[in-house]
């Protein structure tokens, strides 16, 4: 009789979705070609956990040394999301005086363009 792991059509330990390269089974150990972000956020999630990166590895088929990687861009990006301010005042001030300056440009163009319809030739020096 075979000791059938399997519930629900996914093998335990394997990603949800997750398909081989080959089109085999889920949770075949096939060497998948490209990682959508969405599974590496699930490897990475486990590392953070604290599973064996060793273990990790064999299972999903890919090196150390690049789930040490994911790993290390993923908490870079932690930290950069979380480094962000809410309601900073110097990027709400500098996002007003960035919407002004364009609102003066705008109608300094505006005016150039009223006093050349009135008179094409002033303001211009001769060529002499």
């Amino acid at each position: 009789m075979l000791n059938e792991s399997k519930v629900g059509g996914v093998a335990p330990g394997s990603l949800e979705g997750a398909r081989s390269a080959t089109g085999g089974e889920p949770g075949a150990a096939a060497e998948v070609k490209r990682w959508s972000a969405a599974r590496k956020k699930a490897v990475v999630l486990r590392l953070l956990r604290g599973e064996p990166v060793d273990a990790i590895s064999r299972e999903v088929s890919v090196p150390i040394y690049k789930l040490e990687g994911w790993r290390d861009r993923a908490l870079v990006g932690i930290d950069a999301g979380l480094r962000e301010r809410e309601g900073d005042p110097v990027e709400r001030q500098l996002g007003e005086a960035n919407r002004r300056i364009g609102e003066l440009v705008m109608e300094v163009e505006i005016l150039r363009k009223e006093r050349q319809a009135k008179h094409p030739l002033v303001g211009r020096r001769s060529s002499r």
